[in-house]
C-alpha cells in the first residue's frame, strides 16, 4: 500500500477552517490528485492507472477528500483508493497534500474509506504500509489494524519492507468513525 499521513497536531481552528468532504474521485481530479501523489510517494501512480481505475476496474473505489479553506474556494487536499473483493477492502493508497497534513485529514479519510467499506459489505481491510512509516503504522493502529505480516522487499524503489496490516473494526463506539 503507498501511503502518506498526517505529522502535526491539529489545532480546533484549522478543523473549522477546512470543513473536510469526501467524494467519489472523478476524470477531472486526476491532476491535482496526481500533484499530491508526486509530493508523497517516491513512485507516484501514472495517469492511466487512475483513468484505468476510475473507469475499468469494478472493483476500484476511489475517493478525494476536498475542504474549504474559505467559503468560495474547494480544493483536494487528499486522495484515498482502495479494491473490493469479495468481502474485504484492499487499501492500495492514501496520500494528504503536505500543507494539508497535520490537521486530522488523513485521519478523517481513513475513516469515511472504511465506512464506504463496510457500507458495500467489507468485513475487514487490509494495506501495505512501509515498515520505517511509524506515523502512518499508529494512524492505522489508531484505527483497529494490527501487524499479520511482513512482505521482504516490497517497496520497489529501495527495497524496503512492508507490514501487512488488517482490521476488522469498522464501527467506531467511541465516536472514532465519525
Amino acid at each position: 500500500m503507498r501511503e502518506a499521513a498526517c505529522t502535526m497536531p491539529c489545532t480546533q481552528a484549522t478543523r473549522r477552517e477546512t470543513r473536510p468532504t469526501i467524494r467519489a474521485m472523478r476524470f477531472d481530479d486526476i491532476p491535482r490528485v496526481m500533484a499530491i501523489d508526486s509530493l508523497s510517494f517516491p513512485n507516484p501512480w501514472p495517469e492511466s492507472t487512475y483513468r484505468f481505475e476510475i473507469s475499468e476496474n469494478p472493483s476500484a473505489h476511489l475517493l478525494v477528500l476536498e475542504v474549504q479553506p474559505d467559503a468560495d474556494q474547494v480544493q483536494i487536499a487528499g486522495f484515498a483508493g482502495y479494491w473490493f473483493i469479495i468481502d474485504e477492502a484492499h487499501i492500495s493508497t492514501l496520500a494528504v497534500h503536505p500543507e494539508w497534513r497535520g490537521r486530522g485529514l488523513g485521519q478523517h479519510l481513513l475513516r469515511g474509506l472504511l465506512r464506504e467499506a463496510a457500507w458495500r459489505g467489507a468485513l475487514s481491510a487490509t494495506l501495505e504500509v512501509r515498515a520505517g512509516n511509524r506515523v502512518a503504522q499508529r494512524l492505522y493502529a489508531r484505527h483497529g489494524f494490527a501487524v499479520v505480516g511482513r512482505r521482504l522487499g516490497y517497496y520497489s524503489d529501495n527495497s524496503e519492507d512492508a507490514l501487512l496490516m488488517t482490521t476488522h473494526e469498522f464501527d467506531f463506539p467511541d465516536g472514532r468513525g465519525e
